[in-house]
Formats: structure tokens, C-alpha cells, sequence
């Protein structure tokens, strides 16, 4: 190109900056240099390719040179690390994203981990058409140029930023929006002005209401049927309006510089490593880098970039499903876009009649027809000035296509029905006026899909919406819809894979999307218990709804004989992708995450517990089950508190029973747990009592844990007076706790059921105690956990309860009780409601005249005086009834006969006087 191509349009601009701004200044040079940037980027040997990302008028501008062009060589704005991935887009319908993932770091913040890095592929998109030419034409070379995704985090500031393009203040997105996670996107192609004032100029002068609306208004329509020098100058007049009119100095400006360096860099090496003829390569790049200022630009530019190494980071890569949603959401584009893209990709390919290029044997797409050979590459013709006169052609006036918008009138109409809208032919009739209207007001020939979607809400939506979509989700449904990726079955990693295979005999379509429902009878075909294996593994390891149990359950030492499944695999098929980063088999994925769990800094005994049942449930390994026991161990000896005592307890006991029901002994790791337990409980005891952070159910888990492993733990050589002691240094201040420690002290024989129940009578009759009186309830309640021998006890104090306390305070009382209840239900309402339907009469006509045992008892009691074996009274009452003590004898065995009764005070004074007589001469002065 001569020096001269552009003088007339920097005569025209430099006329225009002076008439406008009073004068050549800033103005005029942003104007010459945007057209200095473009006869920059136009002069290079190494022809570039400015795109747009998911710009149908791209893709189809780059099939077009593809086939002119014939270039050996293509360099591609992508992360030079992805490389051997692209081949596997064959396999897969898209659009699919490809990923790079790390669960484990070396040189970054441990809390970036796991770091993940996206490139989303459609096909509409020029990337896909280089990718699919370079692929599928022999003797092509496609090489990536961009950073690699360890620079990308390399280059990341140490604060976490949303990425690029994201509204912070946006609502959560729907599962079709987060398919790529929390992914750092990589933009190619991106083009979005990043002068606030800029885009809100443009979207105010061109009638629009955000960025995508006016991209595909002032920018898709009129490329969409350019030529190829047409197509480029505009491009890359675009990217330096964006690039000179963007913050300067900001941290993303730097990175996009150094990605430029990155890149011409490579292209550099690759040249002189090779000895391509820079004429025979194709550089494809966003508009906005090549309008590159920096000095390593072009073939001929300096050589002074030095690309750190990278850092020890293990990188793991795969393609992931990805959506038209997700893409949207990722890069900050409007609801919509990319589905309309896509339309708008297929009308372009019917109009001009340009032939794409397709992967060969790509899911999702039409076997192409044979076709000739192609054509001999064109020779390059130096390209004249294009942009004077595109910029000055008035639009071209597309006219009104009354069928298309006919067509979309009755389809949303009936689309709205089906939802719930009380919608008419009246109504498709208004949306096509409405339509029409809009574009008008907006200085638009032809209604846009943008127009379209606003005139369907302006006369469908009411007040409310009756469906799960509204007008709005609808129109963009039918205008494309959000086409949603699938990775297939050989592009899967081997852990996916396997996991397919593993599940097959259920046969179901597992990479269909939706919910799927599989049935395994276990006890008629017992091969169908491995598929059980894996979907309870999966349950652990993807998240909620990929494989969701509805009948069946899996606990310690029970076995199902029918499950029932919901199964959607294949709408979370990233998270079973991801799942292949991590191991080759799910086995050994839980495996590490249990680990991992175990191992934690922050890990509690009740945690590490989990992870051993876990152990067991999912894999029954008995190595690890071991091992992350005595990792337990080691926890519990260094807790402080008793916060996870109940869980501790609750996983304790189901482990204690499993390993006594299945194993022919038990475990050193729980010996030595119940050891240090009890040891450890005990230590603690006392400063429970007094802690104000320590709930009662806290320390009725502690007595839990003494009481009911007390046998074991004797057997292993605890003391139990340890335990006494502890509860004798027990003093506690609440009601509550001092009631759990009455019960503790029961259970211990250190306190009688009836001087038990004359405490209780002496609160009730204390005018001062009362009102505290049911936090004692509470108390007695929580006991039940480590005593339940104390059911009738309990039953007997809130009988009394209800009869003698005060209304005023019966009635708050009441919902502090049944919280209570509900909190441990499970374990203590059942026993109190057995004991009540035990005591109380089963009838109402017998309530008048019942007794309560208690009140019952009493009477004979105090008659019968001590009635404790070997007192007088009861060695009386068996003299007197000798039947039933001959009775029991002969059924032992037993023979013997009756003696007399031994004599008691005085009778027995005088039949042995000795004793006296001693007692009287030690107490009689000599």
C-alpha cells in the first residue's frame, strides 16, 4: 500500500476535527491516529485478521478469506497450552469450552485454588471457522499464540476482580448461565468500549439499550455482505476508536499490552523456527490488539519481551458443555445475543451462499456435500482505501420482510399460550404493528429481533407472569434458543468415561440432558449393586440433583435390595468432567477428597468421624478407614471444646455397633478412641458446666459418650473414678445444666430416685424457683441422652409440671419446649412418648378416676417403712411367705431349710452379752 492510500480520509477527518472542535487538537489526533492505526495494521507483511468475539459478520468474512487466501499457517489468539485439545471438538456438539483446570497449586495464593480457565467455542464464530480450516486441511499449521493459562493467574492481581465485562450487582444466574463456574474467561475477539461515556453516546444516539442491540445494528448489518478490505479497515478503525479512548494507565490496559508482546513474540519465534513466508500465514486476533501501538508489533518490531516461566502448577485440560447462557453471563453480553447471533450466522450463510468450514465427523452439524476442489489461492492485490467510502455510503435500507415478522408474530403468540398467557390472534397482530412502529421511531427500515422482543412484551405481558418464563425468556427461546453444548463420549476424560461404562447396565441415555429415573431391583439382579456403588459415590462427589436417591439409603451394616434414582449427568456434565481433573476413577477421587477433608487445618474430630463412615459406606476399605481414624484420634486429643460433642457421639456409636456386628474384633483406633475419649470428656467436664458457649446438649452429648461407653472403656483400663471425681468438681450455675448434673449424679448412685424427686417437689414448692423451673424441664429432657432409665422420671416431673405450674408461666414455657423436642426428636420424643402411653390410661373415661404410680406408690412406701433387702421388715415379710422364696429354690436347684429369724436389739444384747460387757469396762473410768 502507498504512502498515499489514506490522504484523502485524514484530509476529511483533520477538516472535520476543526470544524467540530474549534480547532485541530485532542480531536484531530484521535482522528489521524486512528487512521495511523489502521494503515499500521494494513501495511504488515503478516496479514491480520481483526474479529469480534461471536460476530456472525466475522465468521463468515473469515470463511470467506479462508478459501481465497489458502494460508499454511494460522495463528490464533488462544492459550498456546490448549492446543492439543482443539482436535477433540470433533467429538463434541457445540458450543463447548475449553478448559484449563488446577485443584492444586505451586506459586500461587492457596486460596485462588482450584484455578480454572474457559475459551468457549461456537459456531458462529470466526475462531471455530480457522480452527476447523487448519484441522481438516492437510498441510495447514495452526498455532496458538496467546499466554498460557498459568500467565494468565501469573498476571492476575493478588485482590480478587470479577472478570472482565461482569456486573457485579447482577442477579444470580440459572444453571444454564453458570455452566463455566467461576472460570476466568479468555476474551477472543472481545470489542466493547471501555469509555463509560463512549458506549452510554452511543446507545443514546443510536436508540438502543445496551452494547449488543447496537453492536448488531451498526456493526453485524452492515458488514454482514462487505468485502474482505472493507471488512478489515473497519475492524481495525473500531478497535483504535476503543483502544485510544480507553482508560489510560489501568491495570487492564498493561495485560492487554503484554498479551500483545506475548503474542507477536511467538508469531516471531514460530517464523524463524520454521522459515514461513510471513505472506503465507494468517494472524487472528481481536480488533482491539491489532490496533497494537506497543513496539513488538509486526514482524519487523523489536525483541526485547522476555516471557516469564512458568510456575510449578499441575494444569489438567478437557472441553466442558458450555451455552449460549453461560457465554452471555461470562462476558457481560445482553440476554439474547448470542442466540440472535447464531440466527443471524445462518440467514447470512442462506443469503451469501459461502460455504463454512466444519470439523469432519462434528456432532450437532449436517455431513457437508461433496464439493469441487477448492481453488487456487488468490494473489494478494495491494487493497485501495475502503473506509472513505463506507463511511460516507448511507445505509443500505434492508427491506421489510413481512413473512419473517409474520412468522414471529404467531409463534410468540403461541409460545406465550403454552405458558399460561391468555394471548390471541389480537395479540400477534399487535406485536407485528408494534414492531414495525418501533423500528420507525428508532430510524430502522426493518424491525430488529431487539424490536421484535420489545413489542411482544409491550403487548403480551400482564401484570404477572403465569408460567416459570416470561414474554421476554419466550422471544429469545424462539429466536434461537439457548443452544446448550455436549462433550462426547470420546472427548470425555477417563474417569467420565469409565463412569458411563460402569452405568450401562442401567440402559439409559446418560449424556442426554434432563432428568432420567433408573430403577435397580438389587435382589433380583445383583449386578445392578456396583452401578448402586457408583451412583452413591456420585451423590458424595457432584452436586445436588446429578444423582439424587428416591427410594433406598445406604447406612452402616444395612443393605438395600431397591433403589430408585434421578439421574441428569448430562445437564451437569462439567462437574463430572471436572471430576476427571482430580483421578482417573471416582474411587480414587473420594479417596483424596476424604483425605483432603481428614488433613484439613480446620478439621474436628466430629469431621474427621464423617470421613471414616464415608470410608466405609463408599468404599469399605478398611485401610483407610484406619487410617483416617487414628487421624481422629489425634483430633479429638487436641479439641479444646465440646462444640462437635454430639455429632462425636452420634458417628461414634454407629461405628462402635458396625464394627461389633461385622468385624470379629474391633479396630485399635477405636480402643484407643474410647480411651482418650472418655479421658478427654472427663478433663473437660467440669468447664462445660461453667462455660456460658457450652449448651446443655453439648454436655448431655459429653455424659452420652461416659455413660453409654462406659463398659469399653473399663474394659480398656479407664478409671472410673475418674469420672466421679469430674462430677463431683462439677458446679454449675444454669438450671439446665444443674438438672443434667442431678441426673449424672443418679446415674452414678450418688443420688436416690426419691431424694431425685424431693428436689423436684421442693422446687415446684419455692415461689422464687418456680419461673425457673422449666429450663429444669429442659434439663431433665436433654438427659435422656445419656440416661434414659430416667424416661418415667421425666414423664412423672412434666406431668407435674402441667398440673401445679402457674399459667403465666406454663404457657411461655410451652414453645421452648417443643423446640426442644424437635431439635433432638429423633432420639428423645419417641422415648417420652412410649413411657406416657405406658403410664397414662388409653381411654378418656378413665381419666377422672387414674392415679398417677407415682401419687400411687407412695402410700404403701411410707407403710412398708425401708423396704430395701436385708432391712427387718423384709426379712419379716419373707418368714411370713415362705411359697415363693421354695419356689425359686427348687427352680434353681437349691435345697435348704428355714432358720429362725435372727434376733434384733435387745434379744440379740442378751444372747451375746459379751460385747456389752467389753463396750461398759472401755468406757468406765479406772
Amino acid at each position: 500500500m502507498s504512502e498515499a492510500t489514506f490522504t484523502a480520509l485524514r484530509a476529511q477527518l483533520e477538516q472535520a476535527a476543526t470544524t467540530f472542535a474549534d480547532g485541530p487538537r485532542t480531536l484531530e489526533g484521535i482522528l489521524l491516529g486512528m487512521v495511523d492505526d489502521v494503515d499500521r495494521a494494513v501495511r504488515e507483511p503478516l496479514e491480520i485478521f481483526p474479529v469480534c468475539h461471536h460476530s456472525p459478520a466475522s465468521a463468515l468474512a473469515m470463511a470467506r478469506r479462508l478459501r481465497e487466501k489458502q494460508p499454511k499457517v494460522v495463528y490464533l489468539e488462544l492459550c498456546e497450552d490448549m492446543a492439543p485439545l482443539l482436535t477433540e471438538l470433533r467429538n463434541c456438539r457445540l458450543p463447548v469450552a475449553v478448559q484449563a483446570f488446577a485443584t492444586e497449586v505451586d506459586g500461587f495464593p492457596a486460596d485462588w485454588a482450584p484455578l480454572s480457565v474457559v475459551a468457549p467455542v461456537t459456531e458462529a464464530s470466526a475462531e471455530y471457522q480457522a480452527i476447523a480450516y487448519a484441522l481438516d486441511t492437510p498441510g495447514v499449521e495452526l498455532v496458538l499464540v496467546d499466554r498460557s493459562s498459568d500467565h494468565v493467574f501469573q498476571w492476575q492481581e493478588p485482590e480478587a476482580e470479577a472478570p472482565d465485562g461482569a456486573d457485579p450487582d447482577a442477579p444470580p444466574a440459572e444453571e444454564e448461565a453458570a455452566l463455566h463456574g467461576d472460570a476466568v474467561g479468555v476474551e477472543i475477539g472481545d470489542l466493547r468500549p471501555r469509555f463509560a461515556e463512549l458506549e452510554e453516546h452511543l446507545l443514546r444516539h443510536g436508540k438502543v439499550r445496551h452494547w449488543s442491540e447496537w453492536w448488531h445494528q451498526y456493526v453485524e448489518l452492515p458488514l454482514g455482505g462487505s468485502d474482505h478490505d472493507t471488512y478489515r479497515q473497519v475492524m481495525f478503525l473500531i478497535g483504535s476508536l476503543f483502544r485510544r479512548l480507553a482508560p489510560g494507565g489501568s491495570r487492564r490496559v498493561r495485560v492487554d499490552e503484554d498479551r500483545e508482546r506475548y503474542m507477536w513474540t511467538r508469531m516471531r519465534e514460530h517464523l524463524a523456527g520454521t522459515g514461513t513466508d510471513p505472506a503465507d500465514c494468517l494472524y487472528v486476533c481481536g480488533a482491539f490488539h491489532a490496533a497494537s501501538r506497543v513496539e513488538e508489533f509486526g514482524v519487523g518490531g523489536s525483541a526485547g519481551f522476555e516471557i516469564s516461566p512458568r510456575t510449578d502448577t499441575k494444569w489438567q485440560y478437557g472441553l466442558i458443555p458450555s451455552s449460549h447462557a453461560a457465554i452471555e453471563a461470562q462476558f457481560g453480553l445482553a440476554a439474547g445475543s448470542v442466540s440472535i447471533a447464531a440466527t443471524e450466522w445462518a440467514k447470512n450463510l442462506k443469503r451469501t451462499r459461502v460455504k463454512p468450514y466444519r470439523l469432519a465427523g462434528q456432532a450437532g452439524t449436517r455431513k457437508p456435500a461433496r464439493t469441487a476442489a477448492p481453488p487456487a489461492p488468490m494473489a494478494d492485490t495491494p487493497p485501495a482505501d475502503r473506509l472513505t467510502g463506507f463511511l460516507q455510503r448511507p445505509p443500505v435500507l434492508d427491506p421489510l420482510d413481512e413473512a419473517e415478522l409474520l412468522g414471529w408474530s404467531v409463534e410468540i403468540v403461541r409460545a406465550a399460550r403454552r405458558n399460561g398467557y391468555l394471548a390471541s390472534t389480537a395479540d400477534a397482530i399487535a406485536v407485528f404493528e408494534t414492531s414495525i412502529l418501533l423500528a420507525g421511531m428508532r430510524d430502522r427500515a426493518k424491525p430488529t429481533p431487539y424490536d421484535f422482543q420489545d413489542a411482544a412484551v409491550t403487548c403480551i405481558e400482564k401484570e404477572s407472569v403465569p408460567g416459570r418464563r416470561d414474554v421476554r425468556r419466550l422471544a429469545e427461546i424462539m429466536m434461537g434458543g439457548d443452544r446448550i453444548g455436549q462433550v462426547g463420549y470420546d472427548a470425555l476424560p477417563p474417569l467420565a468415561r469409565d463412569v458411563h461404562d460402569r452405568l450401562a447396565p442401567l440402559n439409559l441415555r446418560l449424556q442426554q440432558r434432563g432428568v432420567q429415573r433408573a430403577l435397580l431391583d438389587i435382589a433380583s439382579q445383583p449386578e445392578l449393586a456396583k452401578c448402586s456403588d457408583v451412583l452413591w459415590i456420585l451423590k458424595y462427589l457432584m452436586p445436588h440433583g446429578a444423582a439424587r436417591p428416591i427410594m433406598g439409603e445406604r447406612r452402616l451394616g444395612e443393605k438395600s435390595i431397591q433403589e430408585s434414582w434421578d439421574l441428569a449427568l448430562g445437564t451437569h456434565q462439567r462437574a463430572l468432567i471436572e471430576l476427571g481433573y482430580e483421578g482417573v476413577s471416582i474411587e480414587q477421587v473420594l479417596e483424596q477428597r476424604l483425605r483432603r477433608t481428614a488433613y484439613d487445618p480446620k478439621a474436628t474430630a466430629a469431621t474427621v468421624l464423617r470421613a471414616v463412615e464415608d470410608a466405609v459406606l463408599h468404599l469399605r476399605s478398611r485401610r483407610l478407614a484406619d487410617e483416617l481414624g487414628t487421624r481422629a484420634l489425634e483430633v479429638l486429643a487436641q479439641e479444646r471444646s465440646v462444640d462437635g460433642a454430639p455429632e462425636v457421639l452420634r458417628r461414634v456409636r454407629g461405628l462402635l455397633a458396625y464394627y461389633r456386628t461385622n468385624e470379629p474384633v474391633l479396630p485399635g483406633w477405636v480402643e484407643s478412641f474410647v480411651k482418650t475419649g472418655h479421658a478427654h470428656y472427663c478433663t473437660l467436664l467440669p468447664t462445660a458446666f461453667t462455660d456460658e458457649d457450652a449448651t446443655v446438649r453439648q454436655v448431655a452429648a459429653m455424659f452420652g459418650f461416659l455413660f453409654s461407653m462406659e463398659s469399653l472403656a473399663l474394659s480398656l483400663g479407664c478409671d472410673r473414678t475418674q469420672l466421679e471425681l469430674a462430677v463431683a468438681q462439677s458446679h454449675p450455675r444454669e438450671p439446665d445444666k444443674t438438672a443434667l448434673l442431678w441426673a449424672a449424679q443418679t446415674q452414678l448412685g450418688r443420688l436416690s430416685r426419691d431424694e431425685l424427686r424431693a428436689r423436684c417437689a421442693d422446687l415446684l414448692g419455692n415461689p422464687l424457683v418456680v419461673p425457673a423451673y422449666p429450663r429444669y424441664l429442659s434439663g431433665f429432657l436433654h438427659a435422656l441422652e445419656p440416661v434414659p432409665q430416667l424416661t418415667d422420671f421425666v414423664v412423672e416431673a412434666v406431668s407435674n409440671a402441667f398440673a401445679e405450674l402457674p399459667d403465666p408461666v406454663l404457657l411461655p414455657w410451652l414453645p421452648s419446649l417443643i423446640t426442644s423436642l424437635r431439635s433432638s426428636g429423633s432420639e428423645l420424643a419417641p422415648l417420652l412418648i412410649r413411657e406416657a402411653g405406658r403410664i397414662f390410661p388409653g381411654r378418656l373415661d378413665a381419666l377422672d378416676t387414674w392415679v398417677p404410680p407415682w401419687r400411687a406408690q407412695a402410700a404403701p412406701a411410707a407403710a412398708l417403712g425401708s423396704g430395701r433387702p436385708g432391712s427387718p421388715a423384709a426379712l419379716s415379710l419373707l418368714a411370713a411367705h415362705p411359697a415363693a422364696c421354695d419356689s425359686l429354690a427348687a427352680l434353681l436347684g437349691c435345697e435348704g431349710t428355714w432358720d429362725e429369724p435372727a434376733p434384733t436389739g435387745v434379744a440379740l444384747l442378751a444372747r451375746h452379752p459379751g460385747t456389752a460387757t467389753a463396750l461398759e469396762a472401755l468406757l468406765t473410768p479406772s
